[in-house]
């Protein structure tokens, strides 16, 4: 992504050109550069000193909103959606690498940026944006864990959508004991849904040949409404915008000098760190689409479209016992995980648009209210099955507030006043304003479409 050449011997220091050399407040400031890098170490242990960041941004790459969107994907258009989680999650990789080279070169996360470069009344726009992703995101968690509690142990899902309000506590006692505590739960949480997701794979005998020729894009995706509406609602739920505020303001964590061979070396380290996690969360969102197909749509159950059917089914179907209560407990690692990032982010995004500082558990309560009021409606008057629908708009909603995140990120990184020597190369800068136009058209096409239904 960027075009400099690190040399073995070179150390000069940090150039004073670009936003770096500004005094600048810390993101986060209580897990600021907490976690040390090693200078004079091999390669190796500095790798290992910048892994983790790349899993807390993996984990909303398969929140419960993917989770809806790829069960609904499968068994209504079985194989074909295969290709929007591809280009998806390969068009995550190479924003996440920009906030994370935003975030490393500048000393600035996503939305202290913004406050930094736009008038007032952008900035309060960009805030605003940013903020019903948040609400978006966390109506998929609230959804999503109350499902997997119903499921699992009958409560209701009233009371289980309520209770989730109360996750604040663990990100409060793990943030206490160190930032490594956060990221070691969050990476054992994801390897118990990669172990879970390759059991019920082994029992689903899913047509492979269909599954390889899904991963080339086709035209009806964009010609068939309601098949762009479930894609954009996959892109919604894969390419996140809150985790590009997350990734530009967690990779600070890492205490790695100023110099530009340092520099350098933390841009490499980060973007391999999320390349591996991000390869993970494609594994699990084409496993999840992959099983929605083989069970659901091979047997012409195509009506299923939301978790709690598609986890009624799964036994029978498959005919494994452990199906459905392992589907179950991945459903819950999945919420819990996502619960974790997104109180960080919905922190940054405060913090960094307004510089209003707010405790965690009472930003984390505003949020997560924000989120149970439109989901408890839903379940008080459609009940557990108006859930699914609910699911998929947050994830919509989450696609269109996305051009608001990566249009600025990708101006800042394409900005050699604002990056200096470590600004976006040619090719960088074709492929990110390529991705911001795509992403934007699609999204305008999806309003068009959906305000003037029959006109497309």
């Amino acid at each position: 992504m960027n075009d400099i050449k690190t040399g073995a011997a070179e150390v000069k220091p940090l150039p004073t050109a670009g936003w770096r050399s500004e005094k600048q407040l810390p993101s986060l400031p209580e897990v600021f550069r907490t976690i040390h890098v090693p200078i004079n170490s091999t390669a190796w242990k500095r790798f290992l000193a910048f892994f983790g960041p790349g899993y807390l941004i993996a984990v909303g790459y398969m929140d419960p909103g993917n989770w809806a969107t790829d069960i609904q994907g499968g068994a209504v258009y079985k194989y074909q959606l295969l290709s929007v989680i591809l280009v998806a999650n390969f068009t995550a990789i190479f924003l996440q690498a920009l906030a994370a080279k935003l975030g490393i070169v500048t000393g600035r996360d996503l939305a202290q940026a913004c406050r930094d470069s736009y008038s007032r009344w952008i900035v309060i726009s960009l805030w605003i944006s940013a903020e019903i992703a948040i609400v978006a995101c966390d109506i998929a968690e609230v959804i999503g864990a109350g499902i997997a509690l119903y499921l699992l142990f009958h409560i209701p899902l009233i009371v289980g959508c309520s209770v989730t309000s109360l996750d604040v506590l663990i990100v409060l006692a793990l943030q206490g004991r160190g930032f490594r505590w956060i990221e070691t739960l969050v990476i054992t949480l994801i390897g118990s849904m990669m172990v879970i997701f390759a059991f019920e794979m082994v029992y689903a005998h899913p047509n492979w040949v269909g599954a390889a020729a899904g991963l080339i894009p086709k035209p009806e995706i964009v010609k068939d409404p309601a098949m762009l509406y479930v894609a954009l609602g996959i892109l919604g739920a894969t390419v996140m915008p809150h985790n590009l505020y997350l990734h530009s303001s967690i990779i600070q964590t890492r205490s790695f000098g100023n110099s530009v061979k340092e520099i350098k070396g933390a841009i490499k380290a980060a973007y391999t760190d999320s390349t591996l996690a991000l390869m993970l969360a494609l594994f699990v969102n084409a496993a999840i689409l992959i099983l929605a197909a083989a069970a659901f749509y091979r047997t012409g159950h195509h009506e299923v479209a939301d978790i709690q059917t598609a986890y009624k089914l799964l036994t029978p179907l498959l005919g494994a016992s452990l199906a459905a209560p392992l589907f179950a407990i991945a459903l819950l690692a999945s919420g819990q995980n996502s619960t974790l990032t997104g109180t960080m982010a919905g922190q940054i995004i405060l913090e960094g648009f307004t510089n209003f500082k707010m405790q965690p558990w009472m930003r984390r309560m505003v949020s997560r209210l924000l989120a149970l009021v439109p989901t408890l409606f839903v379940v008080s008057k459609f009940g557990i099955d108006g859930t699914g629908k609910l699911l998929i708009l947050s994830q919509v909603v989450l696609s269109i507030q996305l051009s608001f995140a990566v249009i600025p990120l990708v101006q800042f990184t394409c900005s050699k006043e604002k990056m200096g020597e470590f600004v976006n190369g040619l090719s960088s800068k074709v492929i990110g304003w390529s991705l911001a136009a795509l992403i934007l058209g699609l999204n305008s096409y999806l309003v068009y479409t959906t305000l003037f239904p029959g006109k497309q």
